[in-house]
């Protein structure tokens, strides 16, 4: 009777990836609350909304991202191909957490940088 690698990989690769998007969305939706504050300035309300919809909408993309990688997964015929592709597999993922990460980070903050100029100078205008 051969053992089925995939199945193993399949359990381990959900719970790191569960682990995985679960904490760092968290870890977001605490730390980024404050430049997306910024960017509404200081409307709490709105901002928390903002906040827990950004939270739904990265776990929706992520979960779906990595349901999606079970169908492209190839025959697992050993442990080492096992270890292998769980590495790649979390690999690729935690590099689309980076970029879309930077991404976000970037454009709120040129937002929130363009929308504070535009109080500024009417500011000095008044």
């Amino acid at each position: 009777m051969q053992m089925n690698y995939n199945f193993i990989s399949y359990l381990i690769y959900g719970c790191i990836t569960v682990y995985v998007i679960y904490y760092v969305g968290k870890l977001f939706h605490r730390n980024g609350r404050i430049f997306i504050l910024r960017l509404f300035n200081q409307n709490e309300s709105l901002t928390d909304t903002t906040n827990n919809i950004l939270l739904m909408a990265y776990y929706l993309f992520n979960i779906g991202f990595s349901v999606i990688q079970f169908s492209f997964w190839e025959k697992v015929s050993g442990i080492d191909g096992m270890i292998a592709s769980i590495s790649m597999k979390t690999g690729t993922l935690v590099m689309i957490l980076a970029v879309t990460h930077y991404f976000n980070m970037s454009l709120i903050y040129f937002l929130s940088k363009r929308n504070y100029h535009s109080l500024t100078s009417k500011n000095i205008k008044s």
